[in-house]
């Protein structure tokens, strides 16, 4: 057997396209033959379809996506009969948030801040629903002509309703390195306030182009992230907004118990920001010095501070034996 290709057939639905290839499956434009209506199936790669973890993980999302009802999230539809393991959802006219991004970097203040609302609106539904996307990124949110958006792949949501999966085949570890919380760096199953963090990211980037930590690659990103502060946006944008500033700040901090409490707390803020009390978060009013900079300066501090005992020494030692020295000293 090979993998499935646009063209082929499973079962009422024809496949027309391929969107996107993942490690672990397939998406693709499809037509359903029997409604006509245009939809989206996801189809896992040929080597998991019999794998026990992977297919519990897929049901999982499955039932997620069913039990999710929201415009900004994209609903997954529940097919007749199914032959085989694969997912049917709602076809969106639209692009990736990253593909914006990529093109023109900063957005302007009122469609980033558009965009992050309504990402809030769609994860205050998903929390009440016991759901942690834990995988909040521009790769995953989608942005219609209309500017609203639809929230994509719970690949590894965590639903707190449902039994805990463990997979071996995947990394402790999970998520994206440039938006994932530093406690998912740790292990560590997250939380709410988890989305939160992926949230204050995005808004991050959209209003300065940039990410807090820049370091060269993802080891050392997901590093600096478990130990230093992020660099404020105004490090990047001289002059920004105090108010959202704070907002950003607050949604990324380290410790999730300095974070919103919740997406709600949250989308409040970014719905009236201006009512919002400027304030300066523990090491982020300037950026912080690397510490492969600091040992080295470290060490030098040490040899200058010995060398300035062994010279005041010396110097002692020859005033002492100096003639005249000792009938000071008398």
């Amino acid at each position: 057997m090979r993998e499935d290709a646009v063209g082929d057939k499973v079962d009422q639905y024809e496949l027309t396209d391929l969107l996107a290839r993942s490690g672990m499956a397939s998406i693709f434009k499809a037509v359903d033959t029997k409604s006509r209506a245009t939809v989206v199936l996801k189809i896992p790669h040929m080597q998991f379809e019999s794998d026990v973890v992977f297919f519990e993980r897929f049901k999982r999302e499955e039932e997620i996506g069913q039990r999710l009802n929201h415009p900004n999230i994209v609903k997954v539809l529940t097919p007749p009969a199914k032959s085989r393991m694969y997912m049917v959802m709602e076809y969106c006219e639209g692009r990736p948030l990253r593909a914006l991004l990529s093109e023109r970097k900063a957005l302007p203040t009122d469609q980033a801040l558009a965009i992050a609302r309504q990402v809030c609106e769609a994860l205050v539904v998903m929390h009440g629903n016991g759901v942690v996307h834990r995988d909040l990124k521009p790769e995953n949110v989608l942005l219609t002509e209309t500017g609203q958006i639809k929230i994509i792949d719970f690949g590894i949501a965590l639903d707190e309703s449902a039994r805990r999966l463990t997979w071996a085949g995947l990394s402790s570890t999970i998520g994206t390195p440039d938006y994932m919380a530093p406690e998912q760096i740790g292990g560590r199953r997250g939380d709410f306030r988890t989305d939160v963090y992926s949230v204050g990211m995005m808004l991050y980037e959209m209003l300065t182009g940039n990410l807090p930590f820049t370091e060269a690659n993802a080891q050392a990103i997901m590093r600096a992230k478990t130990i230093e502060d992020p660099k404020p946006p105004s490090y990047f944008v001289p002059g920004f907004d105090p108010a959202l500033e704070t907002i950003i700040l607050r949604a990324i901090q380290r410790r999730p118990r300095d974070r919103y409490d919740s997406a709600k707390e949250l989308l409040a803020d970014l719905r009236n920001p201006s009512a919002v009390q400027p304030r300066t978060f523990e090491g982020s009013s300037r950026p912080r010095m690397s510490r492969r900079f600091v040992v080295p300066l470290v060490v030098l501090a040490i040899f200058a501070g010995l060398g300035t005992l062994i010279w005041l020494s010396s110097r002692s030692d020859k005033r002492r034996h100096a003639p005249g020295g000792i009938q000071r000293q008398q």
